[in-house]
């Protein structure tokens, strides 16, 4: 059985109630690990609330990566999705921890697309983001 994705989804406790209500640190920390993963990274959006949080999206040619964040609470949850098999979700959520200053998380990976074929018709992430699934047009 393949699978088209990996969608890891971690909670992270006790975390530096500064560095996840800063939104300028909290964007650059996606944007550094969805590049560490090795992902590329297509855009991003990103927003702080008043009197405190922060959401946020880096939207990578392999999927995406978002955060939600409760300072007040030290709580912040990440959620990174990734297909193909060159990127690692693990490797980001591993930065994020630790830029966050983590003192507990859990995490738990689910495989998304999960298909009884042979082979996938194309690598995901890769061209067939755009359209271009081999020699198929899509849309």
């Amino acid at each position: 059985m393949k699978s088209l994705g990996k969608h890891l989804l971690a909670e992270y406790y006790r975390c530096d109630e500064n560095a996840i209500n800063d939104v300028q640190k909290v964007e650059e920390a996606l944007v550094k690990a969805a590049e560490i993963a090795g992902a590329t990274v297509i855009g991003k959006s990103f927003h702080r609330f008043e009197p405190y949080g922060v959401s946020g999206v880096v939207v990578i040619s392999e999927s995406h990566l978002t955060i939600h964040t409760w300072p007040e609470y030290g709580f912040a949850a990440v959620d990174v999705f990734t297909c193909g098999d060159h990127v690692d979700p693990m490797k980001a959520h591993e930065y994020l921890k630790q830029v966050f200053k983590t003192q507990n998380a859990t995490v738990e990976t689910i495989l998304r697309g999960v298909l009884n074929i042979p082979d996938l018709r194309h690598k995901p992430g890769g061209s067939c983001i755009t359209g271009n699934c081999g020699d198929k047009k899509i849309g």
